[in-house]
């Protein structure tokens, strides 16, 4: 049995995803949380397998950042984030705090069900639109332009997101897509990963 913690802050919405995992033989929500804090303190202390995390949230914690605190526990369960967001910066976001999957809610009601299982599963789960962009983006040249190489050089350098942007006069969610298209190009999913793949490719600077 997959234990589900849905994480929204729209009641509305987790009682229809509650109805929707709940019919299913292998799947129970055996938690909810309408905060980004409680979905961290309910997915740390609880017995639950995967966390179905929405992105925007009341107060200062979101969605991103949340997925990061739970993925950093002890026994950390799986994170699928399941928002209305699209864009690079949100995508990425979610990579790099360690989501195992990312899912639109406009996904058929098969799809969320198909990715709970995967995700919780260790598997990689992707919105066809997602995984359409990475796949063209891969398919692309592999070669990294050279604000893309200026950005992962300073990644390189241990710069977060915001230095990079100050250094390089670009705003956090442009440095973001960057990233992103860095990720898709190279092949890789984190920023050490990034950085080690670049470097054995010689399109940035070795340590």
């Amino acid at each position: 049995m997959i234990r589900v913690l849905l994480a929204d802050d729209h009641p509305v919405v987790r009682t229809g995803i509650r109805a929707l995992l709940d019919a299913e033989p292998d799947l129970v929500v055996a938690e909810e949380a309408g905060t980004a804090a409680e979905a961290v303190e309910r997915a740390i202390a609880g017995d639950v397998d995967l966390v179905l995390m929405d992105l925007q949230f009341p107060g200062d914690l979101q969605g991103a950042e949340a997925t990061r605190r739970i993925r950093a526990s002890v026994g950390a369960p799986r994170v699928l984030v399941l928002t209305n967001y699209d864009s690079d910066a949100d995508i990425l976001g979610a990579i790099e705090a360690g989501a195992s999957g990312y899912l639109l809610k406009d996904a058929p009601p098969a799809e969320l069900v198909a990715a709970v299982r995967a995700a919780a599963a260790g598997e990689t789960a992707l919105a066809p639109a997602v995984s359409s962009r990475l796949h063209a983006a891969r398919d692309a040249d592999h070669r990294l332009t050279a604000r893309e190489a200026e950005v992962l050089n300073l990644v390189a350098a241990g710069r977060s997101n915001r230095d990079i942007g100050r250094t390089l006069f670009l705003s956090e969610a442009t440095v973001k897509s960057h990233l992103v298209h860095i990720f898709a190009k190279l092949g890789v999913g984190s920023r050490t990963a990034a950085v080690a793949r670049a470097r054995e490719l010689g399109q940035i600077r070795g340590a």
